[in-house]
């Protein structure tokens, strides 16, 4: 997990004992990212919402049987997504993240190791008149995240901007590394063909 946290056991155990500033820094942290998250699997801002909020009360409440199998956002990402589950499904809806899109040119966009072989246009030929121009490639990144299969979405803010491992995503989403590495393939290739689209 990326983070500025002290060691992650002297921050359970902050926890454990009640300590707010830790759960605040916590919170501060991983608030943002399991909303977002959640979104994606749930269609509406209301609900997830609620749901995070249902999941931070089961991590106070379940935060002494933290055993540190898994990092700690990797922990509170799995009660997420079991939450976010549950609420689909009393909801009368579903969350797959079996493999969903189906895209001929997933190895041309990247190498063997997961970087561009070609950088996107747009990243290219930033420049200040571009951004002047109201041109914000954050604000399209987003829009193109937020714009992902569920599955996609999820591995992407797991793996990218959580930085968890590939094997803590697959367990966290009950899925394999194999089917985690091609959705996020999946996703990169689909933010990148947002960008190139501005171009």
């Amino acid at each position: 997990m990326r983070t500025d946290f002290p060691d992650e056991g002297q921050l359970v155990a902050s926890l454990v004992a009640g300590d707010r500033k830790a759960f605040e820094m916590l919170y501060r942290r991983l608030n943002a990212p399991m909303v977002r998250m959640c979104m994606g699997l749930i269609r509406n801002r209301a609900t997830a919402e609620e749901v995070v909020q249902d999941t931070w009360v089961a991590v106070l409440r379940s935060i002494g049987g933290f055993e540190g199998r898994s990092s700690l956002s990797g922990w509170i990402f799995a009660i997420l997504v079991n939450k976010a589950r549950t609420r689909a499904q009393r909801d009368g809806r579903t969350i797959s993240f079996d493999g969903d899109g189906d895209d001929d040119s997933l190895s041309a966009a990247f190498d063997g190791r997961g970087r561009w072989k070609n950088m996107p246009d747009l990243w290219d030929e930033m420049t200040a008149e571009r951004i002047i121009a109201g041109r914000s490639v954050m604000e399209h990144v987003n829009a193109a995240i937020d714009a992902l299969p569920a599955a996609q979405r999820s591995v992407l803010i797991l793996r990218s901007q959580q930085g968890m491992e590939a094997t803590e995503v697959a367990r966290v989403l009950e899925i394999s590394e194999g089917n985690v590495r091609v959705l996020l393939h999946r996703a990169r290739l689909a933010v990148r063909k947002a960008l190139d689209a501005l171009a």
